[in-house]
């Protein structure tokens, strides 16, 4: 096994990598977990965990897994409509007794979950990440203001515009999937019953999205199809982030409702994007994982999951590899098959629903 003395820098504090510094702690290692923002960003709307992911968040640590699922809802139906609000089809989903099920849950629940088994001191705030380098047997992350961290490993969990993402395969960009995304939170408990996820097919330019994530609170998502000014080729959010009434009169009066009567302080807006597959996810001391690795379309629901089963694979072959090099060799060989499909597949069914 290398050295759990070896030190392990992580940049990213978002659930990828909150996750695996947990798991790192767990078995040991010495981690410095690097956030650019003043505090950890625990905010966002509601989340699909599907049960490949409840399975790794069980497997790293049952305590977070049973928060999750005492914070949401366990996913019980799927129902597909029109966008007359006529029904086209319907998925109930059962579980076994002793079996994981799918959970409906506000991000910052996980988050906080995976952040309650992290020692507060490990957790570095207004990390701006501005160069790293390496030598053969170190590596150095550079930040904006002065400081610097040197270790044996550098990991990348810090989103679909990593900047560590430059060290391990430089000039890659963001693919735009055709849809500017609102996303929102708001107090319901009648438009949609606990554990449903109710879908508004694309037609028209648009779909919708809405599920009860627990708590007399539903998310609801309203993607519509635009092209991408060459002003806006990058940005994650547009100059302007009101949603257009002529669009959303195209939603049934109920799910418009629940749309407009969201408070604007809990709406974000966001393009859509993913990447092209990487040819490979490390370079030297310097690793990627989760969505710095492998961005993907949200339609297979694997862009959390993905990350903590990057994770887990880490911690493995770190633990079975007597150096670093062999242990990210084994990793990069395990993972690439997987994140390659999971992002090809993603991206397939987006273009394949029905877009205009």
């Amino acid at each position: 096994m290398i050295s759990t003395k070896s030190r392990i820098g992580i940049i990213g504090a978002g659930t990828s990598g909150a996750y695996l510094a947990s798991l790192l702690i767990q078995e040991g290692f010495q981690v410095d977990l690097f956030e650019k923002a003043p505090v950890v960003r625990t905010d966002g709307c509601g989340i699909l965990i599907v049960q490949a992911g409840m399975k790794a968040l069980h497997e790293g640590n049952p305590r977070i897994s049973k928060k999750i699922i005492d914070s949401g809802d366990p996913v019980k139906l799927f129902e597909f409509r029109n966008l007359k609000g006529g029904l086209v089809n319907a998925e109930t989903v059962t579980y076994a007794e002793d079996e994981l099920p799918g959970m409906l849950v506000h991000r910052k629940a996980i988050l906080e979950a995976i952040l309650e088994t992290l020692p507060a001191n490990i957790i570095h705030f207004n990390a701006h990440l501005s160069a790293i380098t390496q030598t053969e047997n170190r590596a150095i992350a550079y930040f904006k203001d002065g400081s610097h961290w040197e270790g044996d490993l550098i990991v990348g969990a810090d989103g679909i515009l990593s900047k560590v993402r430059q060290s391990v395969a430089p000039d890659i960009k963001p693919s735009y999937l055709g849809d500017l995304v609102w996303r929102g939170i708001v107090v319901d408990d009648s438009f949609c019953p606990e554990g449903n996820f109710f879908v508004y097919v694309r037609g028209r330019g648009i779909y919708a999205n809405f599920f009860h994530i627990g708590a007399n609170r539903t998310h609801w998502g309203f993607f519509v199809e635009q092209a991408l000014d060459d002003s806006e080729i990058g940005r994650l959010q547009p100059a302007n982030i009101a949603i257009p009434p002529q669009e959303l009169a195209k939603l049934p009066e109920d799910a418009r409702n629940v749309i407009a009567s969201t408070p604007l302080e809990s709406i974000i807006c966001r393009y859509s994007y993913d990447i092209d597959p990487l040819p490979q996810i490390y370079s030297g001391r310097v690793l990627l994982i989760g969505d710095a690795a492998h961005a993907k379309s949200p339609t297979r629901a694997r862009g959390m999951t993905s990350g903590w089963e990057d994770g887990l694979s880490l911690v493995k072959h770190l633990k079975s590899s007597h150096i670093i090099a062999e242990a990210l060799q084994n990793f990069q060989n395990e993972r690439l098959p997987i994140v390659h499909e999971y992002q090809r597949t993603s991206r397939e069914m987006s273009q394949k629903i029905g877009r205009r």
